[in-house]
């Protein structure tokens, strides 16, 4: 099945609408969780759908605290009886990440994590501290770390109860990704080549490159630790992640949006179900509509193994600092 192709990408975004969750289906009462990129949009809107299920604590994680306190405090008038954090984490920084981790492991237990927080950069950017190109420091490399260092902080919650899950949101576009430079060595700097740069292709291979984290992890983490899904909202408006695209180009780009997207209610409603419904046969998959879907072609395709096993490999050179390979070794059955 070619998700790319655009008939049924129009007929997803027009004829198929996720099923929402209520709290007679679903009480979360007890449970705590977290969700990323929440002071806005799809993070926003998930938080919300989560607290009208009864959720007993919500770890909002921001980069911008006062822009995060604004979202609490609207959170909170709807749900009175729920503790709401507001926590930094800037994935633009692996340093953010490991200190959010650290909180995160004196908390009594973590049910859920909802990795939501993504880019979308009209120009090209090095982060500074990394060396990365910024769409793959964020919404891949960043958020990949963010992934390995929670496993055990789940992990720990499994042992009382069922497995801890942690959502990774995806997207279609990952199929229409091109990831030329699969064939670099290495793969990771080849992302700084300036010629290379193309805002919307950088977005979907940033995508893409999830699907084969996800894909690649969950072959040595047991489903009985922790479940790790990815999850496809759909094509959205109201987001917020086309911010940067001004102009005309924003102009025709929020019409179509607009035109085309669903509402980001509808889109959210993905995400809770994948972290909170989805049970252990989601684990490694990826979730479109509540419903476990094919991969992009480029993952489900054997030929293209050889690129997906030297990202493993250089992603985990990567974060050696962080012990990310005796983490991933320990969360085996």
């Amino acid at each position: 099945d070619n998700k790319s192709d655009t008939p049924k990408f129009l007929y997803r975004q027009f004829f198929l609408t996720p099923s929402a969750t209520f709290p007679h289906q679903h009480n979360l009462e007890g449970q705590i969780g977290i969700v990323t990129g929440s002071n806005s949009g799809l993070g926003f809107e998930a938080s919300r759908q989560l607290l009208s299920l009864r959720i007993s604590r919500l770890i909002l994680a921001v980069r911008d605290l006062p822009k995060g306190e604004e979202a609490r405090r609207k959170l909170a008038h709807a749900a009175p009886w729920a503790i709401i954090d507001v926590w930094q984490l800037d994935l633009s920084s692996y340093a953010s990440v490991q200190a959010f981790a650290r909180r995160c492991d004196a908390l009594p237990k973590l049910d859920f994590a909802i990795l939501n927080a993504g880019i979308l950069k009209v120009e090209m950017q090095v982060n500074k501290s990394t060396g990365h190109e910024e769409v793959l420091q964020v919404n891949y490399l960043s958020t990949a770390l963010l992934a390995i260092v929670l496993l055990p902080i789940l992990a720990k919650s499994s042992r009382v109860s069922k497995a801890g899950k942690l959502t990774i949101v995806g997207s279609e576009t990952a199929e229409w990704a091109k990831f030329q430079e699969r064939t670099s060595k290495p793969i990771l700097a080849a992302f700084n080549e300036p010629r290379s740069f193309d805002l919307q292709d950088r977005y979907y291979t940033s995508k893409l490159l999830e699907e084969f984290f996800v894909s690649s992890l969950c072959q040595t983490v047991s489903r009985y630790k922790v479940v790790v899904n990815i999850a496809n909202p759909g094509f959205c408006y109201g987001s917020g992640l086309h911010a940067e695209v001004t102009g005309a180009l924003g102009l025709v780009f929020g019409i179509y949006k607009r035109m085309i997207g669903r509402s980001i209610a509808i889109g959210a409603r993905t995400l809770v179900n994948a972290a909170v419904i989805q049970g252990e046969q989601s684990h490694g998959r990826y979730l479109s509509n509540c419903a476990m879907a094919p991969f992009a072609l480029m993952i489900e395709e054997k030929s293209k193994e050889a690129g997906g096993t030297t990202l493993w490999s250089e992603t985990m050179a990567e974060f050696s600092f962080a012990d990310a390979e005796r983490i991933v070794e320990w969360m085996r059955a």
